[in-house]
């Protein structure tokens, strides 16, 4: 059963030690400069591991700004545990956690171009592209 825990103390090390796939690795922050990032944003960055049972397979993180507007950070899915549904199902129930919580309208998130599988990921879920660019990083929006 697939579950999010806060990253801590316990569970910090193994966090970190998660990797993307090498053809991945331009397309998503290492988990130990998200963490640092989370640190630095503490107010607003809600980082969590990804399990399956007790087993940890990938890491997912939003920032959540002044507004309580939700923003998708980072999601990744660990290279051995990819292709398995664990990325949807994680996204789902974090957004459906903030639904709950904050009662947001609308979840943004971006991708670099040419990463066809979080792309594909969040148009499956009902994200769309926006006119807007972070960075070179295409904005997407999913309303909900």
């Amino acid at each position: 059963m697939i579950s999010l825990r806060e990253v801590n103390e316990d569970n910090f090390d193994k966090c970190v030690k998660l990797e993307v796939a090498e053809n991945q690795k331009n397309f998503v922050a290492a988990n130990m400069k998200s963490l640092a990032q989370a640190w630095i944003h503490y107010e607003n960055a809600r980082p969590f591991a990804i399990y399956n049972d007790d087993e940890m397979v990938g890491f997912i993180m939003f920032y959540i700004d002044e507004e309580k507007e939700p923003y998708l950070w980072r999601l990744m899915i660990d290279k051995n545990h990819q292709g398995k549904g664990y990325g949807r199902t994680a996204l789902k129930m974090a957004i459906e956690h903030f639904i709950n919580t904050i009662n947001m309208t609308a979840v943004k998130t971006s991708l670099v171009p040419g990463n066809d599988g979080a792309e594909s990921l969040y148009k499956s879920l009902g994200f769309e592209p926006t006119e807007e660019f972070e960075g070179d990083e295409i904005v997407m929006l999913l309303k909900l």
